[in-house]
């Protein structure tokens, strides 16, 4: 690191206790780095004098607090001098260039990266504020050492909380357990996040924290005989097979025993009634030795054995973990890792910091943080809305994981609940886009199918294939919805300029002109006017039903200095309809109120920001449609019509055993894909059911009536609504 000057050389003695302290713990560093740490104490110290903290300490006790906590974690001299200047950018008249000027660049840059997200506040996860939600995690993505200060930051006043009222206590609580925690976790820094969840704990639900640590000091009494003797048991063990481990006992911390009670629905005893060790070997080859040991030593449980060495967690997280069956009848946890991994998995990120690659390889999970990071970064840029964005960040931070593999072994992680596209969107963009089923460990599947760890997943893919509006409600991962908005905004703008485009030519022959005949400077002075930047937006709009095709094509025209009122008899406008395919999802929507099909005359509507809904021209609802004769839209069916659509049929039967079963048999064999049934009404001798299904045109639908019919067991059917 740079400093324009070399800085004066501190007086010991000169210091208070508290920096004493921090000068010990940065014992790790060079002489002249050090001397430059306890200059930016001055600096600080100077900057923040006749401040104080709500416990009426001087208010650079905090900053220095911070950058202790840094320095347990052996983090360079950059981060920590950023952390006792966190907050003079923000709370004294120091400036940028100031601090620049003699601590360098990455410093200054560092510390106003901090200031930023000292601005933010938070409420709940829900309600956090999405846009600075989503400049915090850039943030972090430029610099990782940025989270690692406002995490020991956000400690270090959990420590001190006493001092603030009851209501900023909570407020900071909840914020801690919603969102720092678990950016914390999801850093791989777990000893961080069990502090911070702990305190937020004992801060939020003052007595519930209260019952439960005292509920584990009460079983870890009764118990620690019996740990002792498990924790002798396995280190001899080991010792005689020549394996030298540390073993060491594992307690559960107040946060972890109320969650898994209150999600898992669980007792405290359910979930006390285990005995847990950490074997730390010296080599991964030695925990796969290790683990054949305490097998051979305890029976392990059936199902539960994962290996985290192999398939890592997704914030770079190693280890193996077994259940055994213990001598007190009781399950045994045991963890084995090495030193390393051990060390990564509780500072995770800041576990032997490498900022700089020509310091050394960065650790597993700072790789891993960063390709989350530089994922999240992806996807802000291609995703518009903040609140689109933080729905899509909160399933990646709060992750509960399942690994799956592809027919060349590669490994990919998602998120529980995850489905066959979801994997095939975690592949490649392409591969999400163009799929149509998948084969999970060989067998054929949907794409809807939720995936399980271990399993084999194989993406069948088709050219013709794209994705539709119902994919949204399969897929869970951030990465997979935003691939489908996005395309699904790009079809809605293809066929809503198409559209929009057939809408105005039909509304200026009307007024017999046309498009092309409308001169360009008169057009780019309406779209200027109109506050439009391109003439795809006009016709994009038109089809949206932001504006009246009519009303533009008036407006164009009289622009032009030709009078609106045409020469073609009105007539000839009812007759000049708009042909649609069916095609057209992105600007069209079937209405509900009537279901309309290929074959069907039918009647558009523009409704605001929708696009048109298509209606049969029988339908109850179009005479009160029609009072608004601007906004209905002179439809009918083209010939080559695509997709299946959906229809309802109302059927009376006789109520007697095995009727459901006779009449989804004739309409499956009517090649028609039932949605829902439900009985409208019964009795003990007739019943009335509501069918859904999808046909591809009214002919199909006759069909399946016709089958119906010929049951036996039906006395009506017809369609409905009427």
């Amino acid at each position: 690191m740079t400093a324009t000057a070399p800085p004066v050389p501190v007086d010991p003695s000169a210091l208070p206790p508290y920096v004493l302290v921090l000068k010990e713990r940065i014992a790790y560093l060079p002489e002249a780095q050090l001397a430059l740490v306890l200059r930016a104490y001055e600096v600080g110290a100077k900057a923040h004098a006749g401040q104080e903290r709500q416990s009426g300490e001087p208010y650079i006790t905090h900053p220095v607090a911070v950058a202790g906590i840094l320095a347990e974690l052996g983090l360079d001299a950059e981060t920590i001098i950023a952390a006792i200047l966190h907050d003079t950018l923000e709370d004294t008249k120091l400036t940028r260039e100031a601090l620049a000027a003699e601590f360098g660049e990455v410093v200054a840059e560092l510390v106003d990266g901090v200031t930023k997200l000292d601005k933010m506040r938070f409420g709940t996860r829900q309600e956090a504020d999405a846009e600075s939600f989503r400049k915090m995690l850039l943030a972090m993505a430029r610099d990782l050492r940025v989270i690692l200060i406002k995490l020991a930051d956000r400690l270090h006043n959990m420590r001190t909380l006493g001092s603030k009222d009851r209501a900023s206590r909570r407020r900071i609580a909840r914020e801690t357990l919603e969102i720092f925690a678990p950016i914390a976790q999801r850093l791989g820094m777990n000893k961080f996040k069990a502090e911070l969840q702990d305190l937020g704990f004992r801060t939020l639900y003052p007595d519930r924290y209260r019952v439960i640590s005292e509920r584990i000091r009460a079983a870890l009494g009764n118990r620690r005989e019996a740990m002792g003797k498990i924790e002798t048991a396995l280190t001899m063990r080991l010792a005689a097979e020549q394996l030298p481990a540390r073993v060491v006992g594992r307690i559960k911390s107040s946060w972890s025993i109320y969650s898994k009670m209150r999600n898992e629905h669980k007792t405290f005893a359910q979930l006390m009634d285990v005995y847990g060790f950490r074997v730390v070997v010296d080599s991964a080859t030695r925990c796969y030795m290790a683990l054949g040991v305490v097998h051979a030593l305890y029976k392990p449980v059936d199902r539960r054995f994962k290996d985290f060495i192999a398939i890592p967690k997704a914030n770079g997280y190693q280890s193996l973990h077994t259940v055994l069956l213990g001598p007190f009848g009781a399950p045994i946890e045991v963890q084995i890792r090495t030193a390393e991994m051990d060390s990564v998995a509780e500072r995770g990120v800041a576990a032997h910091w490498a900022y700089k690659t020509e310091s050394g390889p960065a650790n597993s999970a700072q790789v891993r943080a960063r390709e989350w990071l530089s994922s999240m970064v992806d996807s802000s840029a291609h995703t518009a809305s903040s609140s689109e964005f933080i729905e899509n960040v909160k399933i990646d931070l709060f992750p509960d994981e399942v690994y799956l593999f592809t027919p060349r072994g590669d490994i990919f992680s998602l998120p529980r609940h995850a489905t066959a596209l979801d994997f095939a969107y975690a592949v490649h963009t392409d591969v999400g886009d163009h799929a149509v089923a998948a084969r999970v460990d060989k067998r054929l599947t949907p794409l809807r199918s939720q995936l399980e760890s271990g399993q084999l997943v194989e993406i069948i893919t088709a050219p013709s294939a794209v994705p539709n509006p119902t994919w949204l409600e399969v897929v869970v991962t951030g990465k997979a919805r935003t691939a489908i908005r996005q395309y699904l905004k790009h079809l809605q703008h293809e066929d809503a300029v198409d559209f929009g485009h057939r809408m105005l030519d039909r509304a200026l022959d009307a007024q017999g002109s046309s498009l092309d005949a409308i001169p360009v400077a008169v057009l780019d002075r309406f779209l200027a006017t109109s506050k439009l930047k391109r003439l795809e937006e006009l016709l994009s709009d038109i089809a949206l039903g932001n504006r009246m095709p009519d009303v533009v094509a008036r407006q164009l025209l009289g622009s032009r200095g030709k009078k609106a009122g045409g020469s073609k008899h009105p007539a000839t406008l009812v007759q000049e309809k708009i042909r649609i395919t069916g095609a057209e999802r992105g600007v069209l929507s079937f209405a509900n109120c009537c279901h309309p099909l290929p074959g069907d005359d039918i009647v558009g509507y523009l409704s605001s920001g929708k696009g048109i809904v298509v209606h049969r021209d029988e339908c109850p609802n179009v005479v009160e449609l029609r009072k608004s004769p601007e906004r209905c839209v002179a439809i009918e069916w083209d010939r080559d019509v695509q997709g299946d659509y959906r229809a309802q049929l109302r059927i009376e039967v006789i109520n007697r055993p095995g009727v459901l079963a006779t009449v989804a048999a004739a309409i499956a064999a009517a090649d028609s894909n039932i949605e829902n049934v439900e009985y409208v009404e019964r009795d003990t001798s007739a019943a009335t059911l509501l069918f859904s299904m999808e046909v591809k045109r009214r002919k199909h639908l006759a069909d399946v009536i016709r089958r119906v019919r010929r049951t036996g067991v039906v006395s009506a059917v017809h369609r409905y609504p009427l």
